[in-house]
């Protein structure tokens, strides 16, 4: 039997390694990225089971040291460490160009001033965003476009109402085909029928802070496995009825730390508070500090770092 040359053996194992080198990439996923094939797999992530867990969601996209809030940057960074979704603040540019932002001016978040209304796609491109602390990063002001792209395979995010016409966001999700991963804040029962009527699968973000609320959703006639429910900065007696009533049908019930304990400055304390919050049992806690919040919840996790 004739015996190939040792050289052509090498170069076929090379061949061959790269070969599954190049179709592995698309492959590799981080743990902690949520990735749903369907409607029906999202609904099932965010309906309230009784289980005890708790989803975190990052509150303008989350904020951590260096990294400013709304941007795709921050999120990456996030899912680094833990699993979570993210609400984010979609706003028109002067030329219709819907971006991340949270403020209608520039100044808190950005090397720019003013108005975003003032400027067009094109003029935000020499602006770049701050951290937390007023620090210039190397980040620019992202579109929805793109961010919804990114989240892909990735995370849910859930887009909050500021002055884009639901049309202009019905319609870009139309377009990317995006109702798997993304999830709408409706603040009344006509906004939500509007969603729901585009998308019969989507996920919405309700507001159930007060019975009044609570029953502007119910009568829509909208299915509760299509909701989760923000019911306030905690869960207390003026709350608990709704919350109870909420569970009962599945849905989950949010509540934010972004107006109260996010704003301590003294991490321990911060560390305390929060500590003292999740024993009234959320079924979702909304904050600027996921990380933070997952650090609580998770003391031994190996995934926290400084």
């Amino acid at each position: 039997m004739k015996t190939l040359p040792f050289s052509f053996l090498k170069i076929t194992l090379i061949l061959i390694l790269f070969s599954f080198s190049c179709d592995t990439p698309n492959q590799q996923t981080n743990e902690n990225y949520l990735d749903f094939k369907s409607t029906v797999e999202l609904q099932d992530y965010f309906r309230y089971k009784n289980d005890g867990s708790v989803l975190i969601s990052g509150h303008r996209g989350g904020r951590e040291r260096n990294f400013p809030e709304n941007a795709i940057e921050t999120m990456e960074d996030v899912l680094g460490r833990m699993p979570a979704f993210f609400e984010i603040d979609p706003r028109l540019t002067k030329d219709s160009i819907i971006v991340l932002m949270h403020d209608e001016t520039l100044d808190r978040t950005t090397t720019g001033t003013g108005k975003l209304a003032d400027y067009t796609w094109d003029e935000l491109q020499s602006i770049y965003l701050k951290d937390s602390e007023g620090n210039t990063t190397a980040f620019k002001i992202p579109t929805l476009e793109e961010t919804i792209l990114w989240a892909k395979g990735k995370t849910v995010v859930n887009l909050d109402k500021k002055d884009v016409p639901m049309e202009m966001i019905a319609s870009l999700i139309e377009k990317l085909g995006a109702q798997n991963h993304v999830m709408l804040t409706v603040h009344t029962g006509e906004q939500a029928l509007f969603y729901y009527n585009r998308f019969p699968g989507i996920m919405l973000s309700v507001f159930a802070r007060n019975p009044k609320e609570y029953e502007n959703m119910a009568q829509s006639g909208i299915p509760w496995e299509n909701m989760i429910a923000y019911v306030g900065r905690t869960i207390d007696e003026n709350n608990e009825a709704i919350v109870a009533e909420l569970r009962s049908k599945g849905v989950r019930c949010m509540v934010s730390y972004a107006p109260t304990h996010d704003k301590i400055s003294n991490i321990d304390e911060r560390k305390e508070a929060y500590q003292k919050e999740i024993l009234k049992k959320p079924d979702i806690i909304e904050s600027d500090l996921p990380v933070e919040i997952w650090s609580v919840m998770n003391p031994q996790s190996t995934q926290n770092r400084p």
